[in-house]
């Protein structure tokens, strides 16, 4: 319990220094039900852009953050977690943030194990950071990774939140000091897990839901 409200205590400290910084604009995608905050159970992050995404807590209920930080599950590169500060700022966004290799080795799978029937996954689904140009580190086209759909079977059920950020290369260009005062935007759309699980096993089978999921939330997105 004291590592949960730490880290509760640490994600309204970030809540309230964004709401200070930065104006925030977000928008929901159709028709969100009244309770769109519950039952989440994961939060997939698009358009990763930044190390400064966590500025985006500032739209986010304290009800959510205090699941984050009692159930949270967040998979993060271990190349950011072993960063001498901001490694250990981001080792405290969740109640289990896990260092992950880019590989599908053991790393990713304690990740998958780490989730219980109560957690809340959050994951940027793009697996690596998109440059100013559009494109990764390697100048390849950003495109969603497998691992969302090893998740979503983990989970099951409950509610997946897809959080499309306009991107924050105004604020925060990797490698140079942040902007404040800027307007960001984020489009949410949320999903029944087990509504979307069954469409597109229905499409491919199991066989192919890996691909179909991939598919579809880069059309989405």
């Amino acid at each position: 319990m004291f590592q949960s409200v730490v880290v509760f205590a640490l994600l309204l400290a970030i809540k309230g220094l964004s709401a200070a910084f930065f104006r925030h604009r977000l928008e929901w995608v159709g028709s969100p039900p009244a309770d769109r905050w519950e039952r989440l159970r994961l939060i997939a992050f698009l358009h990763h852009t930044s190390l400064f995404e966590p500025i985006f807590f500032a739209v986010v209920p304290n009800h959510v953050l205090w699941r984050l930080a009692r159930h949270g599950v967040v998979p993060a590169a271990s190349k950011t977690t072993a960063r001498p500060l901001v490694g250990l700022l981001y080792r405290f966004v969740a109640r289990r943030v896990i260092p992950i290799t880019r590989e599908r080795d053991h790393t990713w799978a304690g990740v998958l194990d780490e989730i219980g029937a109560d957690s809340m996954v959050v994951m940027a689904p793009e697996g690596r950071m998109m440059r100013a140009d559009g494109l990764d580190s390697s100048g390849n086209p950003m495109t969603v990774r497998g691992g969302i759909a090893d998740v979503l079977s983990a989970i099951g059920t409950g509610r997946m939140l897809l959080a499309y950020s306009g991107g924050l290369h105004h604020v925060q260009v990797p490698g140079r000091w942040p902007r404040p005062w800027k307007t960001v935007r984020v489009r949410a759309e949320v999903l029944e897990i087990e509504e979307y699980r069954s469409e597109l096993l229905a499409r491919g089978g199991p066989q192919e839901f890996k691909r179909a999921v991939k598919e579809d939330i880069e059309r989405r997105r």
